[in-house]
C-alpha cells in the first residue's frame, strides 16, 4: 500500500516557500529543498492533512481560497497537491520542521539548487516537488 501525503506549494508574489528538510540519512531526500507537508492520518482526508500539517510545520493557517493542484503517484508514494497563497511575512512563520524555510524565485526552481544561510552552501531541490513547481508555474505562468 502506498503511503499518502498532502503538501502544499504556498506562493507570495512570484515566489514559492520551500523547506529545507533536516540532514538526516533516515528521511526522503535528507538537506534538500522540499514542499511543506506530510503523511495523511487515517480517517483523514487530504484537505483537513494538509491544513493540519501546515499549521503543525511553520504556523500557518492556510486561507480559505486554497485548492488542489493534482496527484502526483509514483511507486512509493501518493501525493495531493495543494495551493495557496502565503498571505504573511516570512517572519511571521515559525519552522517547527526542518532545516530552514526560504522563499523561491521560479529560476531557482527551473535551476533545482539554492543556498541556504543554515549549511551555508547551495543546497538541491528534491526532483518531485520540482517538477510540481515547474508543472505549477507552467500552469500558472512563470510568476503565478
Amino acid at each position: 500500500m502506498k503511503t499518502e501525503v498532502a503538501i502544499a506549494i504556498l506562493y507570495q508574489e512570484d515566489k514559492f516557500l520551500m523547506q529545507l528538510r533536516d540532514n538526516n540519512p533516515n528521511i526522503v531526500y535528507p538537506a534538500h529543498w522540499a514542499l511543506f507537508g506530510g503523511h495523511i492520518e487515517a480517517g483523514e482526508t487530504p484537505e483537513v492533512a494538509v491544513q493540519r500539517e501546515i499549521l503543525e510545520e511553520i504556523g500557518y493557517t492556510l486561507p480559505s481560497t486554497f485548492s488542489k493542484f493534482g496527484c502526483y503517484p509514483d511507486e512509493k508514494v501518493f501525493r495531493h497537491v495543494f495551493c495557496a497563497p502565503l498571505t504573511v511575512e516570512l517572519n511571521q512563520l515559525v519552522l517547527n520542521e526542518g532545516w530552514e524555510m526560504s522563499l523561491m524565485t521560479p529560476e531557482d526552481i527551473r535551476v533545482g539548487a539554492s543556498y541556504s544561510s543554515v549549511s551555508t552552501d547551495v543546497r538541491p531541490l528534491a526532483p518531485v516537488p520540482q517538477k510540481i513547481l515547474l508543472d505549477f508555474m507552467e500552469t500558472n505562468g512563470s510568476s503565478n
